[in-house]
């Protein structure tokens, strides 16, 4: 009988079970996450070579002009080593790890969410999904303050696959936040994108700057792409505690100079 109890536990039935309980589902990325797992032995007792938590999220890729969308893991996260779980007993304990500071916003139809998981060799790998709202990074949040300030409004919030552009952090895909204008920058531009890079020093940003075509060579720039600028900006720790308004004065100088 203890044979049959193993083989169905090595297909998922009557197998140990994994649930990660955090302590909190709203942070800001970067922000250290706390919480108790808990792990529930099956009808037979289990080798579990470790304890992961993975920090998940989805981004959009083209392929054949065909839009499909790809998880990706953005840190993973040792939290057990090598144990037995005995059947039918019950481990909890509590562990802690820090999201990246470059955790996607949560907004638009972008999801994050921590991946828990037992790694049992030849067999089904229990897997516990826990959905996360982040809210922007602190440096990030001063700069979209101090574009708020400026008179843009969010259109559109995507993650992209975008290699070269991700790479900075070690990523495929980047996070981009479209802006348009509402008053201050309206018929001067047609929109302002941002890629948010923050670090514990500050935040750098990648500008593109569209602007709004005139005529017909503005036409032809418009048709070609060439009325688009790319543009970085850095913002260290000190200029960010500033205040929203001094970024909002260094971004506008900037935007202003490519438009």
């Amino acid at each position: 009988m203890s044979m049959f109890k193993r083989m169905l536990a090595s297909v998922g039935i009557g197998a140990a079970q994994v649930d990660l309980m955090l302590h909190e589902d709203e942070v800001q990325a970067g922000d250290t996450l706390s919480g108790i797992v808990r792990i529930q032995g099956g009808r037979v007792a289990q080798q579990v070579d470790d304890v992961y938590a993975f920090v998940m999220t989805r981004y959009v890729k083209e392929h054949n002009d065909t839009k499909i969308e790809e998880e990706a893991p953005l840190a993973k996260f040792l939290l057990a080593g090598k144990f037995t779980v005995e059947a039918e007993q019950v481990y909890e304990f509590p562990v802690s790890f820090q999201l990246p500071a470059n955790t996607p916003v949560t907004m638009g139809r972008t999801p994050v969410w921590i991946q828990t998981g037992l790694e049992i060799k030849e067999a089904i790998d229990p897997k516990d999904r826990d959905q996360l709202q982040v809210n922007p990074h602190p440096y990030a949040a001063v700069v979209l303050e101090a574009v708020r300030q400026l008179g843009f409004r969010i259109r559109e919030v995507t993650c992209q696959y975008a290699p070269q552009y991700g790479r900075i952090s070690g990523l495929s895909f980047v996070q981009e936040f479209e802006f348009i204008p509402t008053s201050e920058f309206l018929g001067q531009l047609d929109e302002l994108e941002i890629v948010f890079y923050p670090d514990e020093n500050g935040v750098e940003l990648l500008l593109q700057i569209d602007r709004k075509s005139r005529g017909l060579s503005g036409l032809f720039s418009e048709a070609f792409d060439t009325d688009e600028r790319y543009v970085k900006l850095r913002f260290d720790r000190n200029q960010l505690a500033s205040g929203a308004g001094y970024v909002a004065d260094q971004l506008a100088d900037t935007v202003r100079r490519y438009i």
